[in-house]
């Protein structure tokens, strides 16, 4: 985000640099600290979810946690399945790993997304992003449970990235994945999205599937590294203290998204995301990302780089104060 960092992880930071940055006594065991209880408060308190402290363990950050998990669950060869378009760093990481892309295609439908479950037979996985990036989909409970079924039928490990949860807008709800199927499924979060926090470096696997449990336990314990305490701090005091902030903050996200609607000219197409603040806008052709980077000397992300269905879109990133969304605007607006 193009925005300040809520004041009260400032606070938690400056009091840990100005107190005591020796060992923590939470790098003992794993699930234990502050870190995992605070993950567990917040997903009972905002959905509902019950989640057990003693299986989270921690990340630096989301990528980190895929790819050790791929690494340590499944073998060259093993087919994800995931909706595209994606988050192309997730894709770069099933290339280099030789996980086979199966890709659950987002059809546009009206002014939002759909999809087709499809036979996941020949999967090893099901990598959810919920809500979805680049689209803003947020899935209802019928898509996520029509999704449980096949994972049930073809014995899928879930790996549910929720980054973005707490990023929805009303009337949507945010239904983690592990609440309809918890034995199967891994969850993967941060507070880094919703508190502008991405290079704090810290991220959480809640890890509900005993056979990935047993696959990390059987690691050795630093291998992966380990999160720092400012990663934990600045993540407890988002989670726990940052509420506030959050809130206005979705009242600005909330103005802009809608303003995009309302300024963007005739021939892009956009459909209002329900979560995350991330506009993905069809603009019919090819490499228009270079060409509006030239031209409007605004920086988009080119939708070829998110797979399948990215390839005439581009990515705008809206979380930025109102005067300078619509200098953003104005530009794309002269330039096409």
């Amino acid at each position: 985000m193009d925005l300040p960092t809520p004041p009260e992880v400032v606070e938690a930071l400056s009091r840990r640099a100005r107190g005591d940055l020796g060992y923590p006594t939470w790098l003992e065991e794993p699930g234990a600290g502050p870190l995992a209880e605070a993950f567990a408060e917040r997903m009972a308190a905002r959905f509902g979810w019950s989640a057990d402290p003693g299986h989270v363990r921690s990340f630096t950050d989301i990528n980190q946690a895929l790819q050790v998990l791929l690494h340590v669950a499944t073998a060259p060869g093993d087919g994800v399945a995931l909706h595209t378009p994606a988050y192309h760093p997730f894709l770069g990481t099933l290339d280099t790993m030789k996980r086979p892309l199966h890709p659950i295609q987002m059809i546009p439908d009206g002014g939002t997304w759909r999809f087709e479950v499809p036979d996941l037979s020949g999967c090893r996985v099901l990598l959810l992003v919920n809500p979805h990036n680049p689209t803003g989909r947020v899935f209802t409970r019928d898509e996520l449970t029509a999704l449980a079924e096949q994972a049930e039928r073809h014995d899928l490990l879930v790996i549910s990235d929720e980054i973005h949860a707490d990023l929805v807008y009303e009337p949507n709800r945010h239904i983690p994945f592990a609440t309809i199927l918890p034995e199967r499924t891994v969850t993967l979060t941060s507070a880094t999205k919703a508190f502008n926090l991405g290079g704090i470096r810290c991220s959480v696997a809640h890890l509900g599937h005993r056979g990935v449990r047993e696959a990390l336990e059987a690691q050795p314990p630093f291998l992966y590294g380990s999160t720092h305490v400012f990663g934990v701090e600045a993540t407890v005091a988002a989670w726990r203290h940052g509420d506030a902030w959050l809130a206005d903050t979705m009242e600005l996200l909330d103005r802009n998204r809608h303003a995009i609607s309302s300024r963007l000219p005739a021939g892009i197409g956009y459909r209002v995301p329900e979560a995350t603040y991330l506009a993905w806008l069809e603009t019919g052709r090819p490499g228009m990302a270079e060409v509006l980077e030239r031209e409007a000397r605004v920086r988009l992300s080119d939708g070829a780089a998110f797979g399948p269905g990215g390839e005439h879109c581009v990515r705008l990133n809206f979380a930025t104060t109102e005067p300078i969304l619509t200098e953003i605007l104005d530009r794309l607006v002269r330039a096409w």
